[in-house]
């Protein structure tokens, strides 16, 4: 289980944004990160025509209200490798302590938000998009927002981290085996996906990209989810005390 801290790579990966959103003064529109996207003539004349960016209070008024700052922890890993239990548990521990929190679930968002996605590499950017949009917008209320996602593509998740702007961003790679995940399978999925009735299944007929510097790694195998989740919470009380 590697600890959680700031890194040169995280430093870099700083470095190398080519924008940074800052409070209710953010203008750019960040598009899906995939090869396939493409605007619609609308969508690439309404900035600079039919849209104006209102400015609103400012966040840290709410932020003061709540008592709290907020940030957002990025949960990526396989089916089946413990993402929501471990955001579950994060949430409750959180709460528990006074935290204000939400955790934006994959299921649940494609089962609401996203129910019109598919799993096509246009959508599954589309989906990371949403979410992180979505997460964004709870992170300026103050809220500790946790986000369990497949999210397969490093791409997508560095698209997400730029949709963060200066909200602390957490990825987290709940680094669960293939075989593990596999043996658990708790919704059927991978029996499914191996008998070939699931298309564009991560890590069986879809790629996983595992991500190359994540700011925590947790390994589930061999641990409860209470222990797993143990390593996150002090980082996350820590980045949320008030300033």
């Amino acid at each position: 289980m590697q600890a959680f801290g700031s890194s040169k790579a995280s430093a870099a990966r700083a470095e190398e944004r080519p924008w940074i959103q800052a409070g209710n003064n953010r203008r750019e529109i960040l598009r899906p990160l995939h090869e396939d996207w493409q605007p619609s003539q609308e969508t690439e004349a309404a900035p600079g025509s039919n849209l104006t960016w209102h400015t609103l209070q400012p966040r840290e008024n709410r932020w003061a209200c709540l008592g709290q700052r907020p940030a957002i922890a990025w949960f990526t890993g396989l089916s089946g490798a413990g993402k929501s239990s471990i955001a579950n548990a994060v949430d409750r521990a959180l709460t528990a302590q006074g935290r204000h929190t939400m955790v934006l679930d994959g299921d649940n968002l494609r089962l609401g938000l996203n129910r019109d996605l598919g799993f096509s590499p246009r959508d599954r950017a589309e989906n990371i998009r949403r979410a992180a949009e979505t997460a964004r917008l709870m992170a300026e209320t103050g809220l500790i927002t946790i986000v369990s996602l497949i999210s397969p593509f490093r791409a997508e998740r560095a698209a997400a981290r730029l949709i963060a702007g200066d909200i602390p961003f957490l990825e987290i790679f709940i680094d669960t085996p293939l075989a593990i995940c596999e043996a658990r399978d708790p919704k059927g999925l991978y029996d499914r996906a191996r008998a070939g009735k699931i298309p564009d299944f991560t890590g069986i007929s879809a790629p996983y990209e595992a991500p190359e510097a994540p700011d925590l790694t947790i390994t589930t195998h061999g641990c409860s989810v209470a222990d797993s989740a143990r390593a996150l919470i002090p980082a996350l009380l820590g980045l949320s005390a008030p300033a």
